[in-house]
């Protein structure tokens, strides 16, 4: 079951429509929108992994966009899953919350575990990038 919760009147249902965008953006795997989506400098947070090669530091539109090239060339996309529990937006934030899982290309191993995700949209274009998940499951996946 899925929540949507939404307060804030327009700011929010502009914020609502530049998620959703980046959304189906992130499931196309179009990441020539997607750069169009982040804003110049991203406030972008995911828990450094150095033994995770997708996650890692970002801070430019085109940084964050390559993200999903990355986790696509180390993960068996025929394996992704990802679906959303909550999907709340205040004004010009969004939080989204859900499970994913994968297997990671190199090890054959999976992962899965909880996500939330916190995004702020300012202008259109977003800000603010901060993901929760389970990395040690997923750096356990990626381990030899």
């Amino acid at each position: 079951m899925s929540t949507t919760i939404t307060t804030g009147g327009s700011a929010a249902e502009a914020t609502r429509a530049v998620v959703e965008a980046f959304l189906a953006a992130r499931l196309a795997g179009d990441t020539a929108r997607l750069v169009a989506l982040f804003a110049d400098e991203v406030d972008w947070k995911l828990a450094d992994n150095p033994g995770v090669p997708w996650i890692r530091p970002r801070t430019t539109a085109a940084e964050c966009a390559a993200q999903f090239t990355e986790l696509m060339e180390h993960t068996v996309p025929a394996d992704a899953h990802a679906s959303v529990d909550a999907f709340l937006v205040d004004g010009p934030d969004a939080v989204l919350t859900g499970q994913v899982s994968g297997r990671v290309r190199a090890t054959g191993k999976t992962f899965a575990g909880p996500f939330a995700l916190r995004l702020t949209v300012e202008s259109g274009r977003i800000t603010r990038h901060h993901l929760y998940e389970d990395s040690r499951s997923i750096a356990e996946a990626c381990m030899p």
